[in-house]
């Protein structure tokens, strides 16, 4: 036999297309090429799978041999093609047979003595294996991944004659049935652990009821990065569904993937130093952002205003549409970026002595350049802006008596029983038509509202979001309607609108 198929998979994006290698034996002198746009890792490969052939004490063929990776338009990243080309080879020249391969798929980088060395990105790959009810070979140090896929038949192998022996049928592997194991479900930290700040675990719990974005506005040491690491503890918990499609973004990103959290929300603070590229995505491979690895989780960005004004400015149309699509000249990638952003800054640039009072240092220019360093657009779109003070001495030496993230989050779980129960999605996602469904106002409260707008020149998007915020409060209480303590509640969210 001079041909052999062998099934393999590459990572676009989060999908995981079927990779078909087809090796050839020919005559002619010894040579080994591989085709169909592999890149560096790719074409280095040759040697690792001579020497792996090799150090089994398999015969390496002396032909021309040529690896074809199909279809040959796409482009092949990586060292997990090693082991589908060792097989494909070994296949090819008689010495396993090659009907025993096609039930199966196959990924793994190859260490020069035969061993299997871990890949990453392989949550899409399983998925997509199972999709073709193929089972899947793979490195024993990515079984535990690959087992979240749930009835995926997994065969973990440390070497490559373990593959082969089973392969030959004379030491055959049991395969291991996947399941979704349990995992690490409870947070560190706890929003009791807060001291005072009502107001802003408030506007926390009703950010967490409708996913809303929330924005802190504060001096340091008030507690704005205490509140935004406890959201995560106060949301619903992901469904399997949120919680896969969350671990493979991770799964594929350049960051690690830890299987023992893969179903708590992913919870993300990069620095401000942060480029544009960093935080939606890209590159020279197109790899997923910030706000990507944060998909139905939380992105907290930390001193607001330190960020590059271009860089915050990218995140608008994320922020609408839950999504980012990425444009190369070569080629085009789209994320899932389903993220809640919570953002913190301070109210000037002292921010230490400043306390919204007229202690602060700075004047009125000062503080309007300072805050100008967000764009209006970006603005609209942050749902909550709120202030947080200083807190007392007295509240400060008190011992935490506050309700905890498991009574908040029931509230909140309540509440968005509520909203997809009424409309199918969480408040923050309900389109124009959707408002004018199901967040009617009385007259005097239209009235209301359109005073605060023209005093505050409010923009249509900020009434929209106003509305949506009444909506969640009065989810939180129960209400079917919205009613003017809920517009006005709503309305002294609004710390940026007002300054």
């Amino acid at each position: 036999m001079n041909l052999a198929l062998v099934y393999t998979r590459t990572n676009d994006g989060i999908s995981a297309p079927l990779v078909t290698v087809e090796v050839h034996l020919g005559n002619g002198l010894p040579g080994f090429s591989i085709v169909g746009l592999p890149e560096m890792a790719v074409k280095e490969s040759k040697d690792r799978v001579r020497a792996a052939i090799i150090n089994a004490k398999f015969e390496f063929p002396a032909k021309r041999i040529t690896v074809n990776l199909a279809p040959a338009d796409l482009p092949k990243d990586g060292g997990r093609f090693d082991l589908p080309i060792a097989l494909g080879i070994l296949a090819a020249s008689g010495q396993i047979e090659e009907k025993s391969i096609t039930d199966y798929e196959f990924i793994g980088e190859l260490a020069l003595g035969g061993q299997l060395r871990s890949v990453k990105g392989v949550l899409p790959t399983a998925y997509a294996a199972n999709e073709s009810g193929r089972g899947l070979f793979l490195p024993y140090e990515n079984a535990k991944e690959a087992s979240l896929i749930k009835d995926l038949a997994v065969y973990p192998a440390n070497h490559l004659l373990q593959i082969c022996a089973h392969l030959s049928e004379t030491e055959k592997m049991l395969p291991k049935l996947s399941s979704v194991e349990a995992s690490k479900t409870e947070y560190s930290v706890d929003l009791s652990e807060v001291k005072g700040q009502f107001q802003a675990k408030r506007a926390l719990e009703i950010a967490a009821a409708g996913g809303h974005n929330l924005l802190m506005v504060g001096p340091p040491g008030t507690g704005k990065t205490m509140l935004a690491s406890r959201l995560a503890t106060i949301l619903p918990k992901m469904t399997e569904a949120e919680a896969l499609e969350s671990a493979t973004i991770a799964s594929i990103s350049d960051q690690g993937f830890d299987v023992a959290n893969w179903s708590l929300r992913p919870v993300r603070d990069p620095h401000h130093t942060a480029s544009g590229v960093a935080l939606v995505g890209g590159g020279s491979k197109v790899r997923p952002g910030e706000i990507s690895l944060a998909h139905n989780g939380v992105l907290f960005l930390d001193e607001l205003v330190e960020f590059d004004r271009k860089v915050l400015d990218v995140l608008r149309e994320p922020l609408e549409t839950g999504k980012i699509t990425i444009s190369r000249a070569a080629r085009q990638a789209s994320y899932p970026a389903k993220f809640q952003l919570i953002a913190a800054m301070n109210p000037c640039p002292v921010g230490k002595s400043c306390d919204f009072a007229a202690n602060c240092e700075c004047s009125l220019e000062q503080r309007r350049k300072h805050r100008s360093k967000l764009s209006a657009p970006f603005l609209d779109r942050i749902d909550l802006q709120i202030e947080v003070l200083q807190i007392s001495r007295e509240d400060l030496q008190k011992p935490s008596d506050g309700e905890t993230s498991e009574t908040v989050r029931a509230r909140v779980v309540a509440a968005r029983k509520m909203q997809l129960q009424r409309q199918g999605c969480a408040n923050n996602a309900l389109s124009n038509k959707d408002i004018e469904k199901y967040c009617v106002l009385t007259k005097d409260d239209e009235a209301l509202l359109g005073k605060v707008m023209e005093k505050f020149k409010l923009s249509a998007r900020a009434y929209h979001r106003i509305l949506k915020v009444a909506r969640t409060i009065a989810d939180l209480e129960g209400s079917d309607d919205i009613q003017t303590k809920h517009i006005s509640e709503t309305i002294s969210y609004r710390a940026m609108d007002k300054s």
